[in-house]
């Protein structure tokens, strides 16, 4: 039995069209004034323009800042801040993927608390009550609508900071899996492994309790059926509604479990070669799944999720790994690290960088240098 402190501060908002809700939502808050981050191609895609539309015919004034990027960086988040500090919101909204809900965070901390997004890496760090968020996710990835966490890269050492507190959690997160049929099949493919390597992850971690297992469970069964259809019916809006919320219930499996060293070897691929993170992670997580799967307690683990999807055959491990392998084959992403621009001598340093990353120390089998040099090698 493993003692957990679960809390979730969140309402989840979830079905088709519950996006037209938003604006009432927000003015239930008392909410008066929002500022709204987003991405140039959620607003090209019209998106965001909805939301301000629903927001306005609330009574809500809104002001938007589309300075966000793939990967947000402190520069991202500093200019957010100084935009925050001329408008004065009462509330920030998040319309996008992880990079405009991570962003969002970001320019909370800074905004409600003052310094850098340097000061917050870490957990607990708010000096300060902060400015209630919404989520509106219009991607099925990360599961930060789901988590008080945000991932943040220094702009000058491309470090990626976990900056995490319980006020750093959106007060009301919808969910419209609608809004996630606009993506295109690529993004579709790096943000569902994404969410699937979240389900995988989170199941085997040290911190895993009763709670994140049973989210863990969930996540994986919801996410690996529907991303299986999507691929040959990407307009499906019931596979889009299972790996929206699987993606969600993922998340909040990340929240009160972490996350491994698939995560640890994936970052640094990101920050030192710009490789999108869905990409990054589907690569290193078979490798890492055959890696932990000697621990006996962790095959058992995956034998459920093959189990839970399958028909078991052989080796539970290898049939995972296996699956996830095929899986990304199938969404047409990368097979190994050297497709991607990565040569054979920048993997010591990798190695060095993975062994540094904090999501690392909750990986089930200890790992080092070697290890992870091992993990690139077996990648590449």
């Amino acid at each position: 039995m493993k003692p957990f402190d679960f809390h979730c501060p969140t309402r989840i908002v979830f079905g088709p069209g519950r996006v037209a809700e938003l604006g009432t939502l927000t003015a239930e808050l008392g909410v008066k004034r929002a500022m709204v981050v987003s991405d140039p191609g959620i607003i090209q895609v019209g998106h965001t323009g909805r939301c301000v539309e629903l927001l306005n015919a609330a009574g809500v004034e809104t002001l938007v800042f589309d300075g966000v990027q793939e990967n947000p960086t402190t520069d991202n988040v500093d200019r957010g801040a100084e935009v925050a500090r001329d408008y004065r919101p009462d509330a920030i909204i998040a319309v996008g993927g992880g990079s405009s809900m991570d962003c969002c965070k970001g320019i909370n901390f800074v905004y409600s608390c003052g310094g850098r997004m340097q000061d917050y890496w870490g957990v607990g760090k708010a000096t300060g009550p902060m400015l209630p968020m919404i989520a509106v996710p219009t991607t099925a990835g990360t599961g930060s609508e789901a988590q008080s966490f945000a991932l943040i890269s220094d702009a000058e050492t491309h470090v990626k900071m976990a900056c995490g507190d319980k006020r750093a959690a959106f007060r009301i997160a919808v969910l419209d899996p609608e809004l996630t049929l606009t993506q295109p099949p690529r993004v579709t493919a790096l943000t569902g492994i994404d969410a699937l390597s979240h389900a995988v992850e989170t199941l085997v971690t040290k911190k895993r309790n009763e709670m994140s297992l049973n989210f863990s469970r969930t996540a994986w069964r919801l996410l690996s059926t529907g991303l299986e259809r999507l691929i040959d019916e990407p307009n499906n809006r019931e596979c889009r509604g299972d790996v929206q919320l699987g993606a969600c219930i993922a998340g909040l499996a990340i929240e009160t479990s972490m996350l491994g060293s698939a995560h640890a070897a994936a970052n640094p691929l990101t920050a030192a070669f710009g490789l999108p993170h869905g990409e990054a992670v589907g690569l290193m997580l078979p490798h890492v799944v055959r890696h932990n799967g000697r621990l006996p307690e962790v095959a058992q683990a995956y034998a459920e999720l093959v189990a839970a999807t399958g028909e078991p055959v052989g080796n539970p491990v290898s049939q995972l790994a296996d699956h996830l392998d095929s899986l990304r084959h199938r969404f047409g992403l990368a097979g190994r690290i050297a497709e991607l621009g990565v040569a054979r001598e920048a993997l010591p340093q990798l190695a060095a960088d993975a062994a540094r990353q904090w999501t690392g120390t909750f990986n089930p089998v200890e790992m080092g240098e070697d290890d992870f040099q091992r993990l690139y090698e077996a990648a590449f």
